[in-house]
């Protein structure tokens, strides 16, 4: 692992370790992990969304989508 050293204002610097207390992380550096782990999986979740409204029209989810959704589960067991 290697070592990055962030500036912070007091009040940041506090609120940090409240967290650290708050949330039970053992030191301010999970914590901050735990942050930056958590916006990678938003900035995936944020490009799949955009991939999905720009690939056009999607399916039409009525009872018929979710009928064959389900046969097609209970067939192959995938989605």
């Amino acid at each position: 692992m290697v070592t990055m050293n962030v500036s912070l204002p007091e009040g940041l610097k506090k609120f940090v370790e409240s967290q650290v207390v708050e949330l039970d992380y053992g030191t301010s550096s999970e914590f901050i992990r735990d942050l930056i782990r958590r916006e990678q999986s938003r900035t995936r979740l944020r490009a799949m969304l955009e991939d999905g409204m720009n690939s056009g029209h999607g399916s039409e989810m009525d009872e018929v989508y979710f009928e064959e959704l389900r046969e097609r589960i209970q067939t192959t067991g995938a989605v």
